[in-house]
């Protein structure tokens, strides 16, 4: 006669649930959807500083993690510590299961910070953008207007610039907050002639009706003044945030001459992101694994990204290129946004609950 089956503690039917609720956790996470937060305001209005979103892996086709030896549901580092939740002792090589489309044109896109180069492809800190050209693509600014393959391209709804909003009057937030500015969108001049403001331009529009308000000027760089910040070289090219390239989007199997001007615009990318151990410039000249080039062809796609609030938005114009295995996944829905400027239960954004992200 056998002995009937031990009843598992109590202790051991909460660790075994623990268990099953990490696995299962962490499979949604890595297979279908990963909850993100908007932390900054470079997509603002679009997206809000508060907003709680879903990315969806599904969309692109899900990563398989090139660093597997890390603590469950962890990113950088392991909850409430500055320890590392990984090791690198193990880099698996890049691979992207089927997904429902490729990156377009305009889809808001969560992606690894490429410029962070001190983590694990995988691992690099999450930001999200929209694609504003896709491999093959032709870029260029011209006055803030996004053109693409020479056509100017339709701008988000909610699109925001800094604009000079001059007033003798000392404007409270709560004046601002009635035309939907944020404490965080606007700032006084030393001198208090007025306020520069970031802002849409439904909402500038809305402004000039107030007798508050005196003249209006929107913030533009000017045509021909290189910026040393703006990504290739920006003083080189004449280049700056409002009046940027042609530049060429390199997509995979696409070659380039090795010249002066391709070396500028490339070379950082070939160097960083295309699996190189070795590769230098020297005089204008590429060596790969100590062997010169005369052309190169691109192994993978490539992404430029841009905030749509333009003028609060370190994006592609800065630091270049998204490479497509630093993408993670779609910007699909928000599920909750809460104002930190508000209190109680006016911090809740009730009207974005659940909302698409177009």
């Amino acid at each position: 006669m056998t002995e009937p089956k031990k009843k598992k503690s109590a202790a051991r039917e909460w660790v075994d649930a623990l268990v099953f609720a990490v696995i299962a956790a962490s499979l949604i996470r890595w297979l279908l959807l990963e909850p993100f937060t908007i932390p900054t305001a470079s997509m603002e209005k679009s997206l809000l500083v508060g907003d709680f979103l879903f990315v969806s892996k599904m969309h692109y086709g899900t990563r398989v993690p090139r660093t597997p030896l890390q603590v469950p549901l962890t990113h950088q580092k392991i909850w409430g510590t500055d320890l590392n939740s990984y090791v690198d002792w193990i880099q698996l090589p890049y691979y992207r299961l089927p997904g429902f489309s490729d990156v377009e044109r305009n889809d808001v896109v969560v992606f690894n910070y490429p410029a962070e180069l001190e983590y694990p492809v995988d691992l690099k800190t999450n930001y999200i953008k929209r694609a504003v050209a896709i491999p093959g693509d032709v870029l260029e600014i011209r006055e803030t207007q996004i053109f693409v393959n020479g056509e100017a391209q339709q701008n988000p709804a909610e699109m925001q610039f800094s604009y000079d909003v001059m007033s003798s009057r000392n404007l409270t937030s709560d004046f601002f907050d009635e035309y939907g500015i944020n404490q965080d969108s606007y700032r006084p001049f030393s001198d208090a002639s007025g306020y520069m403001v970031m802002a849409t331009e439904e909402t500038i529009a809305e402004l000039k009706k107030s007798p508050a308000v005196g003249n209006i000027t929107k913030r533009m760089d000017r045509v021909g003044l290189g910026d040393p910040r703006v990504f290739p070289d920006g003083s080189y090219f004449g280049w700056n945030k409002d009046n940027y390239g042609p530049l060429e989007i390199p997509g995979k199997g696409w070659t380039i001459e090795i010249n002066k001007d391709n070396i500028a615009k490339y070379a950082y990318t070939i160097q960083k992101f295309e699996g190189h151990k070795d590769v230098k410039v020297e005089n204008n000249e590429l060596f790969i694994d100590g062997q010169k080039v005369t052309n190169y062809t691109f192994k993978q796609d490539y992404y430029f990204m841009m905030g749509d609030n333009r003028h609060d938005s370190l994006d592609s114009r800065y630091w270049g290129f998204v490479p497509e295995d630093h993408i993670v996944g779609k910007a699909w829905f928000l599920w909750l946004s809460l104002d930190k400027h508000k209190s109680m239960f006016n911090k809740i954004r009730w009207s974005r609950f659940f909302n698409g992200i177009d």
